[in-house]
């Protein structure tokens, strides 16, 4: 049987125990992997073993799409109406909620998110989510369409069956609720994947589907790379959502090419422009710029990692800016603490990509303007907040995403000008325009090549908003309405009531 991780807490902000299984949940109920492999969990804030989850292989795969197939034909899909798949849901939703500290906890000890944030924003927006979802799951129509008196022609959004959801590391339970969400309310049954890195929410959150009521197998976790590959592979599955790496989606494309030509649906990198016009607000474009590249430890696919200052007040930003950063710089540390706001990057393999474009941007001639090291810390996966500047369009700074907390500054002179080098990219996740000129704001945001757009904000996710890129930044959309027909495939039905040949 799996072992139980579970860890007493008593700190200033969490004083308890937090505790989830380590085993893949397969057919409702939590299962060793069938080779016995195991996946080393580190905490980042001390660099030391949390706990060891179960790898899956595909042969544990091939048993959970299995059993996802059983359940969908059997007790779930179009057999349970919307409105007790809504009531699951918002059962779900409910039961997090009575446990949304100790989720929160897990988050800091595993990603290690600072606690404001763990709690303030990723287990709010997963609240969000999931309500949402539970309120969508009995509005999923088709349409009647009018052909002639003799036909009746409509259409039916029905679900896909098994479908493969592959999460990524930097908001594991976030990540969870924008794709189950969705996916459970128009009737599918899922296998997801958590990252190997950051698995222990998604299993706390596994054992409270099971609580919920939900029919058996409707959330099966496998764990480990090897569990993404085979489902990229697996025939039986006929839709996969993906969230990381450019590289991963590639291989998540490939796969399904090879296959079953399932559906992809993919959310990837991001080098997000973040735009400051001389008519903009100072104070506010320093605190947004700020959230923008410094929130999660720059750790996130919309990052506005590279900013374009205009001339006129460059310097005075640049000013205002380092100060931001320094003060973010003296609230690192431990997520438990309180005042944190700044924690290390998620592994030793994440803190070695970040020190490494920021060693080859000081190659390239950038100036380190403030940090560009590792922090004082003795412990864990820490970087100082860093703004580079004398940075050229052409660097891998402003090319390539770090994610990591690391801007690169670039000025510029007109608006023609900025909008190509914003354009600039093989990403086209988001961006955000400054300004207090309204016709400009709407006209720049107009002519980025980007999913999403911020105007005098930045990194604002909304859970009924669509959430997508442009580009090599992947296709679909999360959240909102849109996530919905993500996950539904149309049939046309035409029926003769007087037509005779």
């Amino acid at each position: 049987m799996p072992e139980i991780f579970k860890v007493e807490l008593d700190t200033p902000v969490y004083k308890g125990s937090v505790s989830c299984n380590t085993g893949l949940f397969i057919n409702g109920k939590f299962v060793d992997a069938v080779e016995g492999g195991t996946i080393d969990v580190i905490n980042p804030s001390t660099g030391k073993l949390l706990t060891k989850v179960a790898a899956a292989s595909s042969k544990d795969v091939d048993i959970a799409v299995e059993a996802a197939k059983k359940a969908y034909k059997t007790s779930w899909g179009l057999k349970v109406s919307g409105a007790q798949r809504g009531e699951l849901l918002m059962k779900l939703a409910t039961l997090l909620e009575a446990n949304i500290d100790e989720f929160a906890a897990l988050e800091c000890l595993n990603v290690g998110k600072p606690w404001s944030e763990s709690k303030g924003f990723d287990m709010k927006l997963t609240l969000q989510t999931l309500k949402y979802y539970a309120g969508w799951a009995d509005k999923v129509h088709g349409k009647t369409i009018e052909t002639n008196e003799q036909k009746l022609a409509y259409t039916r959004h029905e679900p896909y069956g098994v479908v493969g959801q592959i999460i990524p590391w930097n908001y594991p339970l976030t990540m969870v609720s924008w794709k189950i969400g969705p996916a459970l309310a128009t009737g599918n049954v899922v296998v997801l994947k958590p990252s190997e890195i950051t698995p222990l929410t998604a299993l706390k959150l596994a054992g409270l589907v099971q609580e919920a009521g939900f029919p058996p197998v409707n959330l099966t976790v496998p764990l480990g790379a090897t569990a993404g590959a085979a489902m990229s592979l697996h025939p039986d599955i006929r839709k996969i959502a993906f969230t990381g790496s450019t590289l991963t989606g590639r291989k998540i494309q490939e796969g399904s090419a090879k296959s079953n030509l399932k559906v992809v649906t993919l959310e990837l990198g991001g080098k997000s422009p973040n735009i400051i016009f001389d008519d903009a607000d100072l104070e506010q474009a320093v605190k947004w710029a700020a959230i923008g590249i410094f929130s999660n430890s720059g750790q996130v696919c919309t990052a506005g990692s590279r900013i374009f200052v205009q001339e006129g007040i460059y310097d005075a930003f640049i000013k205002a800016f380092s100060e931001a950063a320094a003060g973010v710089n003296t609230k690192t540390g431990d997520p438990f603490a309180e005042g944190t706001i700044h924690g290390p990057v998620v592994s030793q393999t994440q803190f070695d990509r970040v020190m490494g474009y920021i060693d080859a941007a000081k190659a390239e001639g950038a100036t380190a303007f403030i940090g560009g090291e590792r922090h004082s810390l003795t412990e864990g996966f820490f970087v100082k907040p860093t703004i580079f500047t004398d940075c050229t369009p052409d660097m891998k700074i402003v090319q390539e995403e770090v994610f990591g907390p690391v801007a690169a500054v670039v000025k510029f002179k007109t608006e023609d000008e900025v909008i190509e080098m914003a354009n600039d990219s093989n990403y086209g996740l988001a961006c955000a325009v400054f300004t207090e000129n309204v016709s400009r704001a709407i006209r720049v945001s107009n002519a980025l090549e980007a999913g999403m757009a911020w105007v005098n904000c930045n990194v604002t996710t909304e859970y009924n908003v669509p959430f997508g890129g442009y580009k090599q930044s992947g296709y679909g959309r999360e959240l909102g309405a849109y996530a919905i027909d993500t996950y539904t495939q149309v049939k046309a039905v035409h029926i003769n009531v007087g037509l005779r040949i």
